[in-house]
């Protein structure tokens, strides 16, 4: 054995991550052989240059220690006690809304077990080796589109679902597959454009037929968040959103004559909703009025009902049983998230865990701003969970992968070349 085998044995000796003998064998082999080269360029023979190089790095076994400090796999500790905390929130529905909040506790403490166990088992999963499977993951969520299209059992709220014993299937479970899957697409200099538009419709035609307007909301905002960080080029990206932009509006517009006069109701009822006090403002003017009574401390002696006080209009009976004040500490707690994820990704290097990290804040975004600025009257009332706090297996199952994701990125954040 040379003297280099020798040295490298002794470095990775003291290293315990599997992870980071890998990199650092990598990286040592690489300086070893610019070193080598060095010598032999003075003129010293191979086995006299190899020896140079070696004493150049000094002592093996006190390298091996630093690098062993240094490429440790890291957990983000700020993430995780967020996490918690959020979660440790997310029981406070139960308690507020009675006899109901009884029957669901439960499910929610199971819900909550089966989120954290994701998370950390995605945490220890090398994100790299996703990157490669960008083709698997599309065709998965393609194809649980396509078995909710045929195979749905259950209608809720027009909402196509597939009931497998306790198991409800609905459409949001498509977003992590589609959100691996763009990642790996964005960060592949190959992609034509013209690929990208077959591939981005696809999945908005299947969540039209299911129909989820709510999914394909955040699928639409997720995927134009990572394609300016994809590999196209700014000009491409820009003409992009412009055309689409413009595509939007221009359909908008043509479909307004085709709605049926419920829907059209619905819309001008978010606009003034006491003109449809008597239909679909009702529910607008019903929130405003809970929302009026909470206070900064709440209204825990009136038990009035909240529709959906456990599900999507959660942040509404939040507000009313535990008042102002608590509502705006749980905002900037669940803002952190976005906020933590935002810190870490410019501490990142490996350009695919970068678009990784940008679908990630963007689907927990979308769903935390929307459902916040539907209860409180800025955006129109659809079926949008708030992150951690709503009910609901497939939402917590979606946001824990995506923190999931994040924290198996910060991991091995020190462990990766930086890519452009």
């Amino acid at each position: 054995m040379n003297k280099k085998d020798v040295f490298l044995n002794e470095v990775l000796a003291q290293i315990k991550s599997k992870e980071a003998k890998k990199y650092v064998a990598d990286e040592l082999s690489y300086h070893l052989k610019e070193a080598k080269n060095v010598w032999l360029e003075k003129g010293q023979t191979e086995t006299e240059a190899e020896g140079k190089a070696v004493e150049q790095m000094g002592s093996s076994i006190k390298l091996g220690k630093q690098l062993n400090k240094l490429h440790r796999p890291k957990v983000d500790w700020i993430l995780v006690i967020l996490l918690m905390t959020i979660f440790g929130l997310g029981f406070l529905p139960m308690f507020s809304i009675g006899i109901m909040g009884e029957y669901l506790l439960a499910s929610k403490v199971v819900i909550t077990l089966i989120g954290s166990a994701s998370a950390v088992g995605i945490m220890l999963i090398d994100y790299r080796k996703l990157k490669k499977q960008g083709w698997l993951f599309y065709s998965i969520g393609v194809l649980l589109l396509l078995v909710l299209r045929l195979f749905s059992n259950t209608t809720i709220n027009g909402l196509s679902l597939l009931r497998i014993g306790p198991l409800t299937i609905e459409s949001i479970m498509s977003l992590p597959f589609f959100f691996l899957a763009w990642a790996s697409l964005f960060s592949n200099e190959r992609l034509k454009v013209w690929q990208f538009i077959l591939l981005f419709c696809l999945p908005i035609i299947l969540l039209l037929m299911v129909p989820s307007i709510s999914t394909t909301y955040i699928y639409t905002i997720m995927v134009f968040s990572m394609v300016w960080w994809s590999k196209f080029s700014r000009k491409i990206v820009i003409s992009i959103w412009g055309v689409s932009v413009s595509l939007f509006v221009l359909v908008s517009f043509i479909s307004w004559r085709f709605l049926s006069f419920y829907q059209k109701d619905r819309l001008l009822a978010f606009l003034n909703p006491e003109k449809y006090s008597d239909g679909p403002g009702f529910m607008i003017l019903r929130l405003k009025e809970l929302l009026s009574k909470a206070g900064w401390f709440g209204s825990t002696m009136n038990k009035e009902f909240i529709p959906e006080a456990h599900t999507n209009l959660v942040f509404v009976s939040f507000t009313y049983y535990y008042g102002w004040l608590f509502a705006i500490a749980l905002v900037l707690i669940l803002f952190l998230f976005g906020a933590r994820i935002i810190v870490i990704t410019s501490r990142i290097k490996d350009s695919y865990g970068k678009l990784l990290l940008i679908g990630a804040v963007a689907l927990y975004t979308v769903q935390l701003a929307t459902n916040i600025g539907m209860t409180i009257g800025v955006f129109p009332l659809i079926s949008m969970s708030l992150p951690f706090i709503s009910y609901g297996l497939m939402p917590t199952l979606l946001n824990t992968i995506l923190i999931g994701i994040v924290l198996s990125v910060y991991r091995r954040k020190d462990l990766t070349r930086k890519q452009t």
